[in-house]
């Protein structure tokens, strides 16, 4: 049976990045058969949290948002990195066969000092961690958003010099099961655009929150860039950021719509300010009922820790089937 994995980062809230790059498609995968682990990487997160309140409250957020949004415990373990540490010691297992250089080239280190974050040595060794994630579980497919594929990648990698180094030793030949990536069905999902234009990110102060509502969600859209033309004026709606955001709520039908007024221009052509109340009103709509179940969650406490629970006990039974396998291996037990 095919093992699904996947994680996601609880150093902030989670914004429509996330959701349409991996919270969707998580969700989505349950419904193909096999077994479906999704984790919440709370010991990544420490790479940059440095509030302890403020990190217990956002691994809380993310379990709340990810159950408001539709996942279903009883159809995949949904867990805390924190609540399976055999990833750790697999972790070390890892890093005494993988190479400085291949950590080196890690985009998402370049990435984050190249933005001005102060590096440190978890942020270096990161994908490591995340590579015994992924290992840790005989995950057979990773579903990823692009920026995420050499980690996949990174994980192959490094099974591989395990598995060459030491899985002579083994009765299947091998210590780890190589993992492949698996991208969004559609490439719309692959760049959700921040308030500026460029790739939405929590670190780069440009996201939206999944549930931001009223005038805040208003605010938020208004900030999206646009130029000085007059909305009679024909314009190329693919050159348009509003029209990035339009395409992840609308029917297509209504989308191409909105596309023709733009590229005819004349008196109904729709202004600046009309796309951006329709990425409003698109967005109240799209997430109102996920909305609701957030606040029902939220008063309910123990239902999500009860599924967390659930899901660790599972997640935990299959690293530590694994972190022996991949031990005797290598002559420590």
């Amino acid at each position: 049976m095919t093992t699904f994995l996947s994680g996601i980062q609880s150093s902030g809230r989670q914004h429509l990045g996330n959701y349409f790059g991996a919270i969707k498609q998580h969700i989505d995968g349950t419904a193909t058969p096999g077994d479906h682990f999704y984790f919440i990487a709370d010991y990544h997160a420490l790479t940059t949290s440095r509030d302890p309140e403020e990190l217990r409250g956002l691994v809380q957020e993310t379990a709340i948002t990810y159950l408001a949004l539709g996942l279903d415990p009883e159809k995949c373990s949904l867990f805390r990195q924190t609540d399976v540490p055999e990833v750790h010691e697999i972790a070390w297992l890892l890093s005494c066969v993988t190479g400085m250089g291949l950590l080196e080239r890690a985009h998402s280190y370049k990435d984050k000092v190249g933005n001005g974050i102060k590096p440190n040595v978890g942020l270096f060794t990161y994908p490591v961690l995340m590579a015994a994630d992924i290992l840790a579980y005989d995950s057979d497919v990773v579903p990823v958003g692009k920026d995420q594929i050499q980690h996949v990648e990174m994980t192959q990698d490094m099974a591989g010099y395990f598995n060459n180094t030491y899985g002579k030793h083994t009765p299947d030949g091998y210590a780890f099961v190589r993992p492949e990536y698996r991208m969004a069905a559609s490439e719309l999902f692959q760049k959700v655009p921040g308030v500026d234009g460029q790739k939405m990110s929590k670190s780069y102060g440009n996201s939206i929150w999944i549930f931001e509502s009223g005038k805040k969600l208003k605010k938020a859209i208004g900030r999206v860039p646009t130029d000085s033309r007059e909305p009679s004026e024909p314009k190329n709606p693919d050159e348009l950021v509003l029209f990035d955001f339009l395409a992840l709520f609308l029917e297509a039908k209504e989308l191409e719509d909105w596309k023709e007024r733009v590229r005819k221009g004349g008196p109904d052509a729709p202004g600046y300010g009309h796309l951006k109340m329709r990425v409003v009103e698109a967005m109240e709509e799209y997430f109102a009922p996920a909305r609701k179940r957030r606040e029902e969650l939220i008063a309910n406490p123990a239902e999500v820790e009860a599924a967390l629970q659930r899901g660790a006990a599972t997640a935990r039974a299959r690293a530590q089937m694994v972190r022996d396998r991949a031990m005797r291996a290598c002559g420590l037990k």
